[in-house]
Formats: C-alpha cells, sequence, structure tokens
C-alpha cells in the first residue's frame, strides 16, 4: 500500500526528497524493545528489532536487513551508499561497512521518520487505515484491542492549516477532525472487518458529533488511501444500511494526518481511566 498522500511534508523530505533528519532528534535511537520496523511509505517489514543496536550516531542502527527489502545505490555524492525501501523505493538513510559496531560490521543508518515501529517480531507486511469516530482517545482505546491492529497512533485529519495543534483543533474552524491511524496485519485482519468493529464501537447515525461531544471535529469519517479502500467501505455502508441503519458517516479522499501531542497518545492507558462515549455493540454478525 502507498501511504504517501497521508505523510507530513517533513515525512515526504525524508522519503522523496532524501533528506536527513537532524542527529539525535527523532526515536527509535536506543535498542532493545522485540519487534520490526516498517516502512513509512508503504508498510513493509525492513528491520527485525533483534539486529537493532545502539551507535550513539545520533540515527537508528541496525546490522541487518529482512531479505530482499532492502535496495541499495551509489549516493548522489558518490561516497555513500544509500538504502531504500525495495517496493515504494522511499529514502531510508546510508549504509556503511568496516566501523567495528558489532560481529557484522554492517550499520544501516535510518531515518527514524522514515519508519514505524510494531511489537510484533513475525510481521512481514501491514496495511493502514485512518478513521474518525469523535473523541479519539475513545476510539483509539478500543482499536487497540482488536487482534490483528500493530499500532495505533491518534492525530488530526481532513483540514486546511498545516502543522495543527489541539488549541486550533478545539475551536472547530480548521476542518479537521479528530481521528486514528491503524497499522493493522491483513493476514490477521481484513479492512471490511476492521471497519465493521470500527461502526460497533460508535454511532454513525450520529451526524452532530459523538455522544455528549458536539462539533465538527467529532463527526464520523472514513479516509481512503485508493479504490480498493473505498469500494471496501461503500460496501460496509450499504451492509449497514441492510440492516436498517441510517449512517452519516463521510467517506474521503485521503489527506495529510498530522500526529496529535504526545500526551493525546494511548490517553487511557496513561490514566487509568475509560472511555466515556465509546463502547462495543455488536451490530455485524
Amino acid at each position: 500500500m502507498n501511504k504517501y498522500t497521508s505523510l507530513t511534508p517533513a515525512v515526504l523530505h525524508i522519503l522523496k526528497d532524501k533528506g536527513t533528519e537532524a542527529a539525535f532528534s527523532g526515536n527509535y535511537l536506543e535498542a532493545g524493545t522485540p519487534g520490526t520496523y516498517l516502512c513509512r511509505g508503504c508498510g513493509l517489514a525492513l528491520f527485525r528489532a533483534d539486529s537493532q543496536f545502539t551507535s550513539a550516531c545520533g540515527w537508528p542502527s541496525f546490522d541487518d536487513e529482512i531479505a530482499n527489502t532492502i535496495l541499495r545505490q551509489p549516493d548522489a555524492d558518490g561516497r555513500r551508499v544509500e538504502i531504500l525501501c525495495n517496493r515504494c523505493h522511499g529514502h531510508l538513510g546510508h549504509v556503511f561497512q568496516g566501523e567495528g559496531y558489532t560481529k557484522k560490521d554492517l550499520r544501516h543508518c535510518v531515518n527514524s521518520l522514515a519508519v514505524d515501529f510494531v511489537a510484533d517480531e513475525t510481521v512481514l507486511d501491514t496495511e493502514e487505515a485512518i478513521l474518525a469516530a469523535g473523541c479519539f482517545w475513545g476510539v483509539e482505546a478500543l482499536l487497540k484491542k482488536l487482534p490483528g491492529v500493530l499500532l495505533t497512533e491518534v492525530g488530526y485529519i481532513g483540514g486546511n492549516v498545516t502543522e495543527p495543534n489541539y488549541e486550533m483543533i478545539c475551536q472547530g474552524d480548521t476542518g479537521h477532525l479528530e481521528a486514528v491511524r491503524v497499522i493493522y496485519d491483513p493476514q490477521h485482519i481484513t479492512y471490511q472487518k476492521l471497519l465493521q468493529y470500527f461502526f460497533e464501537i460508535h454511532d454513525p447515525e450520529q451526524d452532530n458529533g459523538q455522544g455528549p461531544d458536539i462539533g465538527s471535529q467529532y463527526l464520523s469519517a472514513i479516509f481512503y488511501f485508493n479504490d480498493s479502500q473505498k469500494t471496501q467501505a461503500m460496501e460496509v455502508l450499504q451492509q449497514l444500511q441492510q440492516l436498517g441503519y441510517h449512517p452519516k458517516t463521510q467517506l474521503c479522499q485521503m489527506q495529510t494526518f498530522w500526529l496529535a501531542e504526545l500526551y493525546h497518545q494511548d490517553y487511557y492507558t496513561k490514566t487509568g481511566k475509560q472511555p466515556y462515549c465509546h463502547i462495543w455493540q455488536k451490530k455485524f454478525s
């Protein structure tokens, strides 16, 4: 899946323009947590966490790659070797030899903005959905429980302001919706099953918000990456209508997804509270 239409300018600068983020400015600098690193541009699994090491160079470092996932080519400066995702050709960073960091004597120096980390040690490929259903705290809390979901992040999408923040969103005049980015393993859950669950954790018939949260930023919406997602979303909406519901959910072409502030991420796990307007209620057989 090509996910470039949802990416921020900062991420596109890395993947498309072959940029480099400032040293020590990103995530994943310390090795240790089991899992897998995915291409931010297409979701392909690139590196296992057991190949990561702490190099103190300022960027995530790996001394091995998942077979056939990394493309190497001479860098434009003629001195280094560039590494790219072998599927979407997104720029990842560079590879170096002869530094002696590990026994393999190899260092893939990767921009943290070019990858996502998921706590799954066997996944080979992933897909993504971006969904809005009211306050993103509750939506994320319930989506995280779904088998096959590997990563969730909350953020803002659909508006006309670059780099929005929560204070802007709360004014209700930027056009953004609170939404959840979902990375999932298609070997364990389909896009249609994910959408059915999405409709079971909120009220798609409410047209002015969700529960007590009233405002345009709390509307129900599905943002699609491609024609396949659009078609499947329309099919699930039709299924819902056949069950007697009258969904007001918007079906929207993908736009830039802006990550929300850190304190919003995984909110209910951090606070120990419970969602106040999202519960699971079975609708589909």
